[in-house]
């Protein structure tokens, strides 16, 4: 299953497609009419047939509804991706004190509890065991400025990712995390600066760059695989080597 795919700059189009390539058969989820018909196209490249369900993960109704329709197409579940992530536009601008209580409440519901949601609804389908990969981004643990409020849901995130590993691990089911470096996507040009972020990793790390949306799908194949088998909990980091840097 492959949740956040919005175009094709997506990095979770990256990594459905290596997912894919590697042989996996996918279904997809769409959040809302706005972004349906983008996702349907990117869809048609793996087939009419391929599975795609509306699931806003903010709705407990949607998730239950999404996976009973999968249950029509599947009685087994291998991999899940989380790449869902959303704060207000104005809280990614100012300072992060001012931080209304809404937005705070919003980023850390739909970037960090939906996994835990999706997780609940996904392990039954896990009989075989399972890898579930979200991700996340190095302003968890270091303060990127204006990243804000997606700094303290992604710290979330990554915490709720280690506890989840804790609980389904006897299931066999691992939980990690890719953090990626500065990648263009839909989502990043909306964080003010953006654009000098990137130049700071082609300054300091070093790879002197970041990466790329391919790099980040072979990521997801590995942590999908049997070389894998005994990672779980983990923050993956796929950023040119920047999260070493201290200066």
């Amino acid at each position: 299953m492959v949740f956040g795919v919005a175009n094709k700059r997506s990095i979770a189009w990256a990594i459905a497609k290596a997912w894919a390539s590697a042989g996996a058969r996918l279904i997809f989820n769409y959040q809302g009419e706005r972004i349906k018909e983008n996702v349907e196209e990117l869809v048609g490249e793996f087939g009419e047939k391929t599975p795609l369900f509306k699931c806003d993960v903010s709705s407990d109704e949607d998730i239950r509804v999404f996976f009973e329709k999968a249950r029509g197409e599947t009685d087994r579940l291998d991999l899940l991706l989380h790449s869902v992530a959303f704060a207000p536009k104005e809280a990614l601008e100012g300072d992060f004190v001012s931080t209304s209580r809404e937005a705070f409440r919003m980023a850390h519901d739909i970037s960090a509890y939906s996994l835990v949601a999706l997780a609940r609804e996904a392990a039954p389908l896990m009989t075989n065991g399972g890898s579930i990969v979200a991700m996340t981004y190095y302003g968890s643990e270091k303060v990127v400025p204006h990243y804000n409020v997606m700094g303290v849901a992604k710290a979330s995130l990554e915490a709720s990712t280690r506890y989840l590993a804790y609980d389904l691990g006897p299931k066999r089911i691992r939980v990690n995390c890719i953090s990626a470096g500065a990648v263009q996507t839909l989502a990043a040009r909306g964080i003010s600066g953006f654009s000098q972020m990137l130049k700071y990793y082609q300054e300091r790390a070093p790879l002197k760059r970041s990466c790329e949306p391919a790099e980040l799908g072979t990521t997801g194949v590995f942590l999908a695989s049997d070389g894998a088998a005994a990672i779980t909990g983990q923050v993956i980091y796929v950023d040119g080597g920047y999260q070493i840097m201290g200066m």
